[in-house]
């Protein structure tokens, strides 16, 4: 099999660095260690379709990385493209939002089970934090609790005192404990009686480098109890696995409900918007913050969301996805032990985790990784994958044989 060099990405990446800060800023950069050995790896794209991208030396890959999540019905999809250029010709960033965000709050009341109202904005962060300040007006109180490993974006509240930049007053009244844990869960409220304004997590546990995890049976239910008992707001960080689980939101699907929900990376198929939803209650809440930016009534991604939420019930999309991932995990799981390795997946089959368990330095993951993706499979080794619909079982096949045949370098290399 083929495998692909990147003289094109390399020499446009020399140029980078001159002119932006580390060549690629942040997660998505080779200078941030998520690429080894950078060699392996495409740097830019010239386009992509459905559910492949070709990058500048000409190089097809089956991306799984999605975007980091947002492409959810294949990369330049027909339907969702042609509602976003319908609206374009009208109207996008004005001085009054359109109509379109009027029945964008109305398809998602009616959609997710746990949402009374719609509030828009551009980024997962932006809505994750909006949650917070919302539970602390709703509130009154200051305290955060999250969990250990939990993403929630980089406004300073989510990150860790000590990281460029952070302040210890930027996270002293964030309060953080394991995930499935309620016993901790409820140490910490009793630590802190009448002072937790907020409980934020991920539906199911999904940090970067580290194995995912599903929820214990009665976790959700033992935290909305409690968090109903002590007058805490229930925020759920549903960026990453919203839509791809239930488009009902992934509260329904674990079975149970969130006060304030967050949604973005699968909402518009790749258009630039995110959505804060929840309970009736916490409206007059949401609305005396004041929050707001320069983009956040823009119409087209507004008509994307429509046509993306629209096109995801018509075809059960979660279904689809589901079904694809259980077939592509199973079959990794099974061409490792083919193969003498031991591959271990964690997370849900739409959005799953996975790394090799034989080296516990992570480096021999890495270099299969990096192996797939010389094969033309775009693994990352820090994240996990995602799923979309315009993937197909003759995709999950072609899969399967690169990372056989990536396999067979590690046994070679006597890895």
């Amino acid at each position: 099999m083929k495998t692909y060099v990147y003289p094109k990405s390399q020499a446009l990446f020399e140029r980078a660095t001159k002119v932006i800060p580390g060549g690629i800023y942040g997660h998505l950069g080779p200078s941030n260690g998520c690429f080894i050995p950078v060699s392996a790896y495409p740097f830019y794209l010239s386009r992509a379709e459905g559910a492949y991208m070709f990058d500048i030396d000409g190089n097809k890959f089956i991306d799984y990385m999605c975007a980091y999540g947002p492409n959810i019905l294949g990369y330049n999809h027909p339907e969702v493209d042609a509602a976003a250029a319908a609206q374009q010709k009208l109207s996008d960033v004005t001085t009054l939002p359109g109509s379109k965000m009027v029945e964008l709050a109305e398809l998602l009341v009616d959609t997710v089970d746990s949402a009374d109202w719609a509030f828009f904005a551009k980024n997962g962060g932006d809505v994750t934090s909006l949650a917070v300040m919302t539970a602390r007006a709703a509130t009154g109180r200051k305290k955060i609790i999250k969990f250990k490993g939990g993403y929630h974006g980089v406004a300073p509240w989510t990150q860790a005192y000590g990281n460029p930049g952070i302040l210890q007053e930027d996270v002293m009244e964030v309060i953080t404990i394991p995930f499935n844990d309620l016993e901790a869960l409820s140490l910490a409220v009793d630590a802190n009686p009448g002072q937790i304004a907020g409980v934020i997590a991920t539906p199911y546990h999904h940090p970067a480098l580290a194995d995912n995890a599903l929820p214990e049976e009665g976790f959700w239910q033992g935290v909305r109890d409690l968090c109903t008992e002590e007058g805490i707001v229930l925020i759920i960080d549903d960026v990453r696995c919203g839509f791809r689980l239930s488009v009902n939101g992934s509260d329904a699907y674990y079975g149970f409900e969130a006060d304030l929900i967050c949604f973005c990376k699968g909402l518009a198929n790749g258009y630039n918007i995110s959505a804060l939803c929840g309970k009736e209650e916490f409206k007059g809440a949401v609305s005396s913050v004041f929050y707001t930016g320069s983009y956040w009534l823009s119409a087209v991604p507004m008509a994307a969301a429509l046509k993306t939420i629209e096109l995801l019930k018509e075809m059960d999309g979660p279904a689809i996805m589901r079904r694809l991932g259980l077939r592509l995990t199973k079959g990794l799981e099974e061409a490792a032990q083919k193969k003498g390795f031991n591959l271990r997946v964690t997370g849900e089959p739409s959005m799953w985790n996975m790394r090799l368990t034989d080296d516990e330095s992570g480096i021999l993951h890495q270099k299969w990784v990096s192996e797939c993706v010389r094969r033309g499979v775009f693994f990352c080794n820090h994240h996990n994958l995602f799923i979309n619909t315009a993937m197909t079982d003759k995709d999950i096949d072609f899969t399967i044989e690169v990372a056989e045949e990536a396999f067979d370098v590690l046994k070679r290399e006597g890895r």
